[in-house]
């Protein structure tokens, strides 16, 4: 199929034309990237070349392979930035025209073209054509542009017939371009583009989106002195998210203008790649405004972008998700607990609160609420309850806590949605009402290890050993039933920090300062009273043989049937000597199932593997006979 390229394609877009739609074609194709897939592609217009950038969004038309090496494309949207003085095509947009075809003419990239030098270009398979370049633009001689095919023959249009060199004039940059010139490209309104086609190579850029969910402000101290920061989550009518942070003087400026909900028009920023400790978007950059930066309201409200975009998990997914990592949940709420003061690392009071949901997939989890959501929606979410409403509560951005068991817990930028108008709610409510209700649901915090008691693996205690448990990657899970033959009691449980870190307790280690009151070296800070946590070390057995566990705060009440408190006034302070060592002795060659968490860990110089408690339950001999006789059935199954 005879094709003619869009003559001097190139040297236009480099101008700043990026209006036309050219036919050029594809010479090379590179996967670049190490975080996010991109493609950096070699364009041509049958006589100069140019560097280009596929917007993500277009990553599947390679791997689908509608475009690759040797493509005619038409550039339906596309922008030219520049880059450490090297001009980058970003492609917004494309057509495939013809998916495989030879290399058209004899292409050079611009570069090739030196300053002042006088250079015979070949084109095509006519012949050579002499080209003479400046510093500044390709001479007003004419080029001699062609196509060949793989034929060395080329023609287009209804009446075709043999081909002939074109003559085609030089290009000429567009009135607004000439009379204007440099001034102009630093001045004129920057292009709204898709946040997904966001990146570093693009020198002006403008989005347009809404705000979905804004931080609190924060302040921080470093080497460099005091400041302040706060962040918010953009999203636009294409469904890219992107999150936007502003430091210091950015503050002031913006801190007070930006309301979640609203849509605004935003430029002038500079990309960074994403910090994905603290930043939950799927997007690899983030950007960062400065003092240049503009921030526009849109007044007209904008149907076409969505007011959330969620990507909901089952309660049974959190189970296996990575601890710290943040994920939509939605659930019907079966269990509000009080708000509760807790004192942070800095002194400050913050209220928690603690509740329970569960959904379809037959598992339940507690989710904690910090600060403002305590009595904010946390108390309205109680009153339902006490009510005798049971109210869906969508959450977006909870991060996941896997300490003994999985849980949910908010952070700044999470939001709480009570009874919304979602098909995922009503799918809910409906599920509830047609007897879910009812339906016993298993909690997947502090109670199981994931895998659930439905699908335990049981083992003994000599396979712990025997099969090299916990030396892989990710640890093992597994049930033992054993017997509590040996308890540690000197250093059963320690005397710790109550501070708060974040959302979590600080839990290090104190000890008495001079003036009887506790001090924390983490948090460099003194208090009247500090909390006592379980550090339990003891024996089980079984008939194959003991191992050392380690059992921590909940475990270990568990186990010894009190608070670690309780039993260190007793033990330390009580006025019954024998009491203490009753307690003990009663706990001991008492039949157990223990979930086990196994787990290779680095013990200065050496690797140790250790085996933490992650729930004992005394053995109820009527359901583990039962398990027994199902096991035997399986057996003569086989």
């Amino acid at each position: 199929m005879p094709v003619n390229l869009t003559a001097n394609a190139i040297s236009a877009i480099n101008a700043g034309d990026v209006n036309a739609k050219p036919l050029v074609q594809v010479l090379d194709i590179k996967l670049i990237g190490s975080t996010q897939e991109r493609y950096r592609l070699l364009l041509s217009d049958s006589f100069l070349t140019q560097h280009a950038m596929l917007a993500t969004q277009l990553n599947d038309r390679v791997k689908s392979g509608q475009v690759r090496k040797g493509s005619v494309v038409q550039l339906i949207d596309y922008i030219c930035s520049t880059v450490q003085n090297r001009k980058i095509v970003v492609v917004l947009n494309m057509e495939t025209i013809i998916p495989e075809c030879e290399i058209i003419g004899n292409p050079k990239m611009s570069g090739e073209l030196d300053s002042g030098a006088q250079k015979s270009v070949p084109v095509g398979n006519s012949g050579p054509a002499a080209v003479t370049t400046n510093r500044n633009q390709i001479s007003k001689n004419s080029l001699c542009s062609s196509i060949s095919n793989s034929n060395g023959l080329s023609s287009s249009g209804n009446n075709a017939q043999a081909f002939r060199p074109v003559l085609q004039p030089s290009y000429q940059p567009p009135q607004n371009y000439k009379s204007h010139g440099a001034i102009m490209k630093n001045e004129a309104p920057a292009r709204i583009i898709p946040i997904a086609a966001l990146n570093p190579y693009q020198g002006r850029w403008a989005i347009k989106a809404r705000v979905t969910a804004k931080g609190d402000l924060r302040r921080y101290n470093n080497a460099r002195g005091d400041g302040k920061v706060f962040s918010f989550d953009l999203l636009d009518s294409d469904g890219g998210e992107i999150r936007v942070t502003c430091f210091n003087a950015v503050v002031d400026r913006f801190y007070n203008i930006i309301e979640v909900g609203k849509v605004y028009v935003i430029s002038k920023g500079s990309l960074k790649p994403a910090q994905k400790n603290f930043n939950h978007l799927k997007n690899e950059w983030e950007i960062f405004l400065e003092t240049s930066s503009t921030v526009d309201l849109c007044p007209d409200e904008d149907t076409s972008i969505p007011r959330q975009q969620f990507s909901f998990r089952s309660i049974s997914e959190i189970e296996n998700a990575e601890n710290n990592s943040i994920l939509d949940v939605i659930g019907i709420v079966i269990n509000v607990n009080p708000s509760v003061p807790i004192l942070r690392k800095n002194g400050m009071e913050t209220q928690r609160r603690i509740l329970n949901l569960k959904d379809q997939s037959g598992r339940s989890v507690e989710f904690t609420l910090w600060g403002d959501f305590c009595n904010r929606e946390g108390q309205k979410l109680q009153e339902m309850l006490e009510a005798g409403n049971f109210p869906v509560l969508a959450v977006k951005a909870a991060k996941v806590n896997d300490f003994t068991g999985k849980s949910i817990g908010t952070i700044s930028s999470t939001q709480l949605f009570i009874n919304p108008d979602f098909p995922e709610a009503q799918s809910l409510i409906d599920w509830f009402n047609r007897g879910g209700k009812d339906v016993a649901s298993q909690s997947i915090s502090r109670e199981i290890m994931p895998g659930g008691t439905k699908n335990e693996i049981r083992k003994s205690v000599s396979q712990i050993k025997d099969e090299g448990l916990g030396r892989s990657d990710k640890p093992d899970w597994i049930t033992v039933k054993a017997t509590l033959s040996f308890i540690k009691t000197d250093t059963f449980c320690y005397t710790a920090c109550p501070l708060m870190i974040g959302d979590r307790q600080c839990n290090k280690k104190v000890t008495r300062s001079g003036n009887s009151r506790w001090q924390c070296d983490r948090c460099n800070q003194e208090f009247e009273e500090c909390d006592y946590r379980y550090l339990l070390q003891a024996q089980i057995q079984d008939h194959t043989g003991l191992t050392w566990v380690t059992a921590f705060q909940e475990s270990g009440q568990e186990i010894l049937g009190y608070s670690a408190k309780e039993l260190y006034l007793l033990k330390d302070e009580g006025e019954n000597e024998s009491r203490f060592p009753e307690i003990i002795r009663n706990c001991l060659f008492t039949e157990f199932l223990f979930r086990l968490k196994i787990k290779e860990e680095a013990y200065g110089d050496e690797q140790r593997v250790k085996i933490t408690v992650v729930k004992a339950e005394k053995v109820n001999y009527s359901a583990e006979c039962r398990y027994l006789l199902d096991l035997i059935s399986k057996l003569y199954s086989h």
